[in-house]
């Protein structure tokens, strides 16, 4: 079975076990596991930023980012298919109390106009205001998109126009970054906070860092335990993230060239695969899961007439042209 699914699927390397094995820990919760300080302070020393914080998903690094930012009763605006609208079960919502307005773009990206058209200043009591913008590079739901670093620059410029805070979720920033050579720095530059994964492309078994200053990250410290998050003996896990970021950044590129295999096998367009996420439409989306798993290849239904591929650390280039083979029948 070759599984399609998601890129957070992927096992540990025998390099990677090795080097959790090996790894010098102590009590994160009191801020001395050593492995986890290196790895802190080795993401944000890669984004530019003044410190990170080592979380135990995404789904909480998003949370503590834009609450960051954004308090009770205010609102963030985002894309409206972006995964901390659609895939994060309303936790900012419920977290924080705050609410969401969103704009529709094509392939998940930055639309200005309609973002300004969106803003809301503070106009007293009488309306919600905007505090935070989010934007995802690169974008889960819409297939792997990388928004192009002109647009993000233009929107960090108008941010600092209008006063209001921008929240990045870079899961696959690493994925952003192979595909098009723009350093990490430079996109990271655009947020104010942000999010980047480990446990995805980079292969990781578990693990995501909120990045920002000192102050919203020692913030977000408070509200990781907070929220239950609190970690101790962890480093174990921070050696997978580092060994992560020694050896698995730059083969991204293979997962990227195996993705746009697919997409021609699926009748997609592979000029528009950015990265390696393959997104289609099929009117009969769950039966065509159900066929393909039948056939010998796992994929997933992301909506009621869309399907999504994902390529990664466990799909060999054997395994990616078998896959196509099969699905290409379908």
């Amino acid at each position: 079975m070759i599984d399609l699914r998601s890129d957070t699927l992927t096992r540990p390397t025998e390099a990677m076990r090795s080097a959790m094995a090996r790894a010098e820990v102590g009590d994160d919760v009191f801020g001395e596991d050593p492995t986890v300080l290196a790895l802190q302070e080795r993401v944000s020393d890669l984004l530019g930023h003044e410190a990170a914080l080592f979380t135990p998903t995404g789904s909480m690094a998003n949370v503590l980012a834009v609450r960051s930012l954004v308090g009770p009763g205010q609102e963030v605006l985002c894309e409206s298919s972006a995964h901390i609208a659609r895939a994060e079960l309303g936790a900012h919502g419920a977290y924080t109390g705050l609410t969401m307005r969103t704009w529709t773009h094509p392939r998940g990206g930055v639309d200005l106009p309609a973002l300004q058209r969106l803003f809301a200043p503070d106009m007293g009591p009488f309306f919600v205001a905007t505090a935070a913008v989010s934007v995802e590079n690169t974008h889960n739901f819409a297939g792997g998109t990388v928004a192009p670093l002109a647009d993000l620059q233009a929107l960090r410029g108008w941010a600092d126009e209008v006063g209001t805070r921008i929240h990045l979720d870079g899961a696959r920033l690493w994925n952003a970054h192979v595909a098009t050579g723009v350093p990490l720095r430079d996109y990271a530059a655009v947020a104010d906070v942000l999010a980047v994964c480990l446990s995805k492309g980079l292969g990781a078994p578990v693990g995501s860092l909120v990045v920002g200053n000192a102050a919203a990250v020692a913030e977000a410290r408070v509200w990781r335990k907070r929220m239950g998050g609190g970690m101790r003996q962890v480093g174990v896990l921070a050696a997978a993230g580092l060994h992560a970021l020694d050896h698995h950044v730059e083969r991204l590129a293979e997962d990227h060239e195996h993705a746009r295999l697919l997409a021609e096998a699926c009748g997609a367009d592979p000029a528009e695969v950015d990265t390696n996420i393959v997104v289609f439409e099929r009117p009969d989306a769950a039966a065509y899961v159900a066929s393909a798993e039948e056939a010998g290849v796992r994929v997933a239904a992301v909506g009621p007439t869309t399907v999504r591929l994902v390529t990664h650390l466990d799909v060999t280039r054997a395994d990616a042209e078998r896959a196509a083979a099969l699905l290409a029948r379908l």
